[in-house]
């Protein structure tokens, strides 16, 4: 298996919550958000990202 590329993933994350323990390590940011039946910040764009709302119900209305 090939490990988490933390460095790599912090340089493309374009999550703005500056205290996130998660930045940079996607596999533990997804589970996160799923639990919380959400979507990570890099399914929104930069402006959607900034409300904070990663509801799926937001990224649906978005794309329509």
């Amino acid at each position: 298996m090939k490990s988490c590329n933390e460095e790599l993933n912090r340089k493309k994350c374009n999550c703005t919550y500056e205290p996130c323990s998660r930045k940079g390590i996607c596999c533990e940011c997804i589970q996160y958000h799923r639990r919380n039946d959400e979507l990570p910040a890099c399914y929104f764009s930069a402006s959607e990202e900034r409300t904070y709302d990663r509801s799926i119900e937001n990224f649906i209305r978005h794309r329509r």
